[in-house]
């Protein structure tokens, strides 16, 4: 494994260089280290960047393999499913159940996961894991500021910037390619009946519904929420989008909901089930989704 540890010292790159002036040809041996601090204020020292990494989020994974790191994964969670080249790599964690056993047999030089508030994290640092922290994103600048730090752990910034700077530019793309169409109003549910929830303004997929040019019926609402069925039906949206994809038909059970069929985007048939991968995941796709959310919406836009 990489040399790494524990230090004080705030994020920087040190370069140290010495000439031999015995030789003709003066000769300059370069040193390279930085650290990084994760959310949860650990720091660590890395002599050179990690070769071997394991991550145990999907999103952070999709992060690595989008900064162009993914060659360097050797250990991902048993929710991975993006990009396919992950089916491939060893499962080495559940959710909140790290095999921490085989990690160390791996001795990977990053393990990149979620601060969540539990101590999954901690207890891969106490057995002397390299364990790095990213916060749970809610906002679009939340994800990008995610991207970022992992392209900076992994001494690749540049490649955060661009991959930043290409999301920005397709959501340019689409913004104004809805900037001229009829408003739409929208529910979007995350967990289905008894238990309905939704989500508001401060998450990332209340930006993607704006961004594609729809009205979140749910706007006066902070956060992913639990609703009753009365404020939906009040709200009376024009579509209905879900995620939902653990029950047997998620669609025909918003359909068949008692007082329900007053709602205008079920008497014009107007529900579609989303892929959650790309729409709960806060990683690089979201653009992607965002395209689906605004051509399912306004397809004439973007013939």
């Amino acid at each position: 494994m990489r040399k790494w540890l524990y230090s004080t010292i705030a994020f920087t790159f040190v370069l140290t260089g010495c000439n031999d002036s015995g030789n003709e040809e003066s000769e300059q041996q370069e040193e390279t280290g930085y650290t990084v601090e994760d959310a949860r204020g650990m720091k660590l020292t890395f002599d050179v960047p990690p070769e071997t990494i394991i991550s145990i989020l999907p999103s952070n994974t999709e992060i690595i393999f989008a900064l162009g790191q993914g060659d360097k994964v050797i250990g991902v969670s048993d929710t991975d499913v993006y990009p396919e080249e992950v089916t491939e790599i060893e499962v080495v964690a559940e959710y909140e159940n790290p095999y921490v056993e085989r990690m160390l047999e791996l001795d990977p030089d990053l393990i990149i996961g979620y601060d969540y508030g539990s101590n999954e994290m901690a207890q891969l640092n106490d057995v002397g894991l390299p364990a790095f922290a990213i916060d749970s994103a809610q906002t679009m600048a939340d994800i990008f500021e995610d991207i970022q730090t992992i392209a900076d752990v992994l001494a690749v910034p540049e490649e955060g910037e661009r991959l930043i700077a290409e999301m920005k530019a397709e959501f340019d793309k689409i913004a104004e390619a809805v900037a001229d169409v009829e408003k739409r109003s929208v529910y979007f549910e995350i967990s289905p009946s008894p238990d309905i929830w939704t989500l508001g303004a401060g998450t990332f997929q209340h930006e993607m519904l704006e961004i594609a040019g729809l009205e979140n019926v749910f706007s006066d609402v902070e956060g992913w929420t639990s609703i009753s069925d009365e404020e939906v039906v009040e709200r009376n949206p024009e579509l209905i989008y879900t995620t939902v994809n653990y029950t047997d038909d998620p669609l025909e059970d918003i359909r068949q909901r008692d007082g329900w069929s007053t709602i205008e985007a079920i008497q014009q048939d107007q529900l579609e089930q989303m892929p959650p991968d790309i729409m709960d995941r806060p990683g690089p796709r979201i653009a992607e989704a965002t395209r689906v959310l605004a051509e399912t919406a306004y397809p004439e836009a973007f013939e």
